[in-house]
């Protein structure tokens, strides 16, 4: 049976509030801070928490996704994953750059060899998928 208080009643989505949609957003809000530390540390990445943020945020927030996804900075990398699933030319050379940066570091550091092993195979792996990706310009 419908209860005669709910007639009428605008149906609640993620922009009213309650639990989940604040979850979400938080979720968003938490990876955009985790990407935007990544600006600015070389071993951090910053497109897959922003990726992370547009989509959690498509769940709690339309208002928040659109500021992510049409942000300056920001969003052009998430347009063009969203788009096409290509990364920008810029952003592939920055992180090859950085993970050459993270062996070299390793190296500098004398890793031990199993240790070494696993992060040139990580690193391997990572920069495969990086430069096999289509271009964004």
């Amino acid at each position: 049976m419908e209860d005669p208080a709910m007639r009428g009643a605008p149906a609640r989505g993620p922009e009213q509030g309650g639990l989940l949609p604040f979850l979400w957003r938080l979720l968003g809000t938490t990876c955009v801070g985790i990407g935007a530390v990544g600006v600015f540390v070389p071993l951090l990445p910053t497109t897959p928490f922003l990726l992370v943020a547009a989509w959690a945020f498509a769940r709690g927030s339309e208002r928040w996704r659109r500021w992510l996804v049409e942000h300056p900075r920001l969003g052009p990398s998430i347009r063009a994953w969203q788009r096409s699933r290509a990364i920008p030319r810029k952003a592939k050379m920055i992180a090859v750059l950085s993970l050459l940066f993270s062996l070299v570091l390793a190296l500098w550091l004398a890793l031990p060899p199993f240790a070494l092993a696993l992060q040139i195979t990580a690193l391997v792996a990572v920069s495969a998928f990086i430069l096999t990706r289509p271009s964004a310009d």
